[in-house]
């Protein structure tokens, strides 16, 4: 099987962290990324294959190192990392706007600027594939989920975009549904989320993504995984 390498962000722990060791069980390379430098190396520490690169995707300095540590073949770009914004979730007329602006940084801009700087290692793969991580508040309005639904709403678009300027890329942005992360319990503090899914449990849909390559879209992860007659 031909190697294949993937970037993956905020890979320490939730969802990237599942998909990580998905594509690392699979034969991937992959460089994951995370803020928190001790986490991130010990949630990777038995996943062969898989370089961890603590950092922030928001620091223009280290962006071209994560590219830069794909060794020249980078197959896939997934933009996971996000920020959820303040905890309990404010309505837009008492939202701090400091607080929109890092969430539109770490959300929004940048993916762009890493996404800008990995389109030339995409585009010489045979199957080069970005994946932007959406959400239902992208679509729906959710009270208190104003900073962050319009953030993903954008980057969504960023997303439909990209996919008619890089025709020869597909460019997915899928929305997994609720997941029993961290952040979903940020989002609803001191409320029990046992009830969500674990984040392993959405990773078949994005490897079905992968093996089938469909046309670039807004999917939801549950279509995905649903029972085709």
């Amino acid at each position: 099987m031909t190697e294949r390498t993937a970037i993956v962000t905020g890979a320490g722990q939730g969802f990237g962290l599942s998909l990580t060791a998905a594509l690392a069980a699979r034969g991937w390379t992959v460089v994951g990324c995370a803020r928190d430098a001790d986490r991130l190396r010990a949630a990777t520490a038995g996943l062969p294959g898989v370089l961890a690169l603590p950092g922030d995707v928001t620091d223009a300095a280290f962006r071209p190192a994560l590219v830069d540590a794909a060794g020249g073949r980078l197959d896939l770009l997934v933009h996971n990392a996000g920020e959820l914004g303040p905890s309990p979730l404010p309505t837009l007329a008492t939202y701090p706007v400091d607080a929109l602006r890092a969430v539109l940084e770490t959300t929004l801009v940048a993916p762009l600027a890493l996404t800008q700087l990995a389109l030339p290692l995409l585009r010489a793969a045979p199957a080069g594939t970005v994946i932007t991580l959406s959400s239902d508040a992208a679509v729906e309005a959710y009270p208190g989920w104003g900073g962050y639904g319009a953030a993903k709403a954008a980057l969504d678009q960023l997303a439909a975009v990209l996919a008619v300027e890089e025709p020869t890329l597909r460019v997915h942005a899928v929305d997994p549904g609720d997941m029993r992360t961290a952040m979903h319990q940020r989002a609803f503090p001191g409320e029990d989320i046992s009830d969500r899914p674990l984040p392993a449990t959405v990773v078949p849909a994005f490897l079905r993504l992968l093996e089938e390559r469909p046309p670039s879209g807004r999917i939801r992860a549950a279509e995905l995984l649903a029972v085709r007659s």
